[in-house]
């Protein structure tokens, strides 16, 4: 029996760099598990869609697919836009056997990459002093996602022994220039900021902007195609394919 086919769902943007990142963090995953039929899908936007790969899927005699949110935030992507194209395509395809796992979120060992992603923009910055810290997040209407991120950065900052501030993109304050103005204000000069993103795009390249006028030293790049994200891509699709048998 065939292994449940992975789908690595991402929301999908106008700005090509997002697509090209994602289909670059699904060949990691590929690389670790070259066993698997995996799949990179959009929901919007970006090529080729969630149905257009289901599709393909099933033609190809798969009846079981495991579906991973390539999301950080339990915001309404997650929610409402995975649950119900999920639904949708179990609806198309009768006898087909398709689960959605946990998004990947805010796993601790991406504070790892942050890391790296901001020592490289560091170096390339020239700087080698800091004293405070930034984490830059897309931002959310629910409360509950944006609080999340101040978490994650309540610990990144704790880790480094840095004053640390969470700001947003859009959405929620406040956002990056204002946090890096903040610290600016209390005296402090050597301010980087980390960029809580999976991908480039419009969004983290103006919050990068206003960061920098600002007066931030370094803004690193998204997490971007990381060995990391893509083993805890697998890892979620280890659970779902587990859900997927029958007890």
């Amino acid at each position: 029996m065939a292994a449940p086919a992975l789908v690595a769902l991402a929301h999908g943007s106008r700005d090509p760099r997002s697509a090209a990142t994602i289909n670059a963090l699904v060949a990691e995953v590929r690389a670790l598990r070259p066993d698997l039929r995996i799949e990179a899908a959009f929901l919007d936007l970006s090529r080729p869609s969630f149905s257009t790969v289901v599709d393909r899927l099933v033609k190809a005699g798969f009846d079981e697919i495991v579906v991973v949110p390539l999301l950080l935030s339990e915001a309404f992507h997650a929610k409402i836009d995975v649950p119900t194209a999920v639904a949708e395509q179990a609806a198309r395809h009768e006898g087909l056997q398709i689960r959605a796992t946990a998004i990947l979120g805010h796993e601790m060992s991406f504070l790892e990459v942050l890391d790296q992603r901001l020592r490289e923009a560091l170096a390339a910055a020239r700087c080698r002093e800091l004293d405070a810290l930034v984490l830059a997040a897309a931002g959310s209407s629910d409360p509950l996602a944006n609080q999340a991120v101040a978490r994650l950065a309540r610990v990144w900052g704790a880790h480094h022994k840095l004053p640390v501030k969470a700001a947003y993109a859009s959405t929620a304050p406040p956002a990056t220039g204002e946090a890096v103005r903040a610290f600016r204000n209390e005296g402090r000069r050597h301010i980087a900021v980390a960029s809580l993103f999976l991908a480039p795009g419009s969004l983290i390249d103006r919050a990068s902007e206003l960061a920098v006028e600002a007066g931030a030293v370094a803004v690193s790049e998204p997490l971007g195609a990381h060995p990391e994200l893509a083993r805890t891509i697998l890892a979620r699709y280890a659970v779902g394919a587990v859900e997927l048998v029958p007890v």
